[in-house]
């Protein structure tokens, strides 16, 4: 079964992992905080509130405010910052945000392409009708109402009525493993058997009646 520990030793791995591998530029190692005396946190230094996030700001103004107070686990050669958040009480996971805000700023490498071509890595985020959405999940029981928010959901963009159900929350190497293999997919197949994945999942938490709507799945673990 998947605790805080697990959560926190694989955040720590992973970061390490995407600094060995070049695909990090900057970077704040997770830290668990006790909030009380059964709650646990996994977020990282500098992290503040995130409220920013959620405003009906523009996505630029969001970024730059996340991007100057350096409130991000991981930030991409390309910009794009990382967040990976999880909160227990005891071995039990209350919530996560794990969350993608894709850099607004890729003009440099799009408008000298040959700069960046020859080096895989860039290979893309040079062409110049990639749009800048932020992705992120979230598991929030709390505020469960069947279909219209999830316990587990995917929000793209800011729309703020966007809860595409998921069927269990994520580690953070399933997130991490779907950012590079969706939006770095040249680096995930240069580098996915070094970062070295792990492959514990939680249980399922997604109900019946969200599995017969257009949803994400992954196969739950083995019992």
């Amino acid at each position: 079964m998947l605790n805080v520990q697990n959560i926190f030793k694989d955040v720590k791995n992973l970061t390490a992992k995407l600094i060995e591998v070049g695909l990090s530029s900057q970077q704040n190692f997770p830290t668990l905080n006790k909030l009380s005396q059964n709650i646990s946190e996994i977020s990282y230094a500098n992290s503040s509130d995130l409220s920013i996030a959620l405003k009906n700001v523009a996505y630029q103004d969001i970024y730059d405010e996340l991007d100057r107070g350096k409130n991000y686990n991981i930030k991409m050669i390309d910009g794009a910052l990382i967040q990976l958040l999880y909160r227990f009480q005891g071995s039990q996971l209350l919530s996560h945000r794990l969350a993608f805000f894709s850099s607004p700023y890729l003009e440099s490498f799009q408008n000298e392409p040959e700069l960046y071509e020859e080096d895989e890595i860039f290979a893309d985020i040079i062409d110049k009708n990639i749009v800048a959405v932020p992705i992120r999940f979230d598991y929030d029981p709390d505020n469960f109402q069947e279909i219209h928010h999830p316990r587990c959901h995917l929000t793209l963009g800011q729309f703020k009525n966007c809860r595409i159900p998921v069927s269990s929350p994520l580690t953070p190497s399933i997130f991490i493993a779907f950012i590079l293999r969706n939006f770095y997919n040249t680096a995930y197949h240069l580098y996915s058997e070094q970062i070295n994945f792990n492959n514990q999942r939680f249980p399922e938490t997604i109900t019946e009646i969200e599995t017969n709507i257009l949803h994400f799945a992954i196969k739950s673990p083995s019992l």
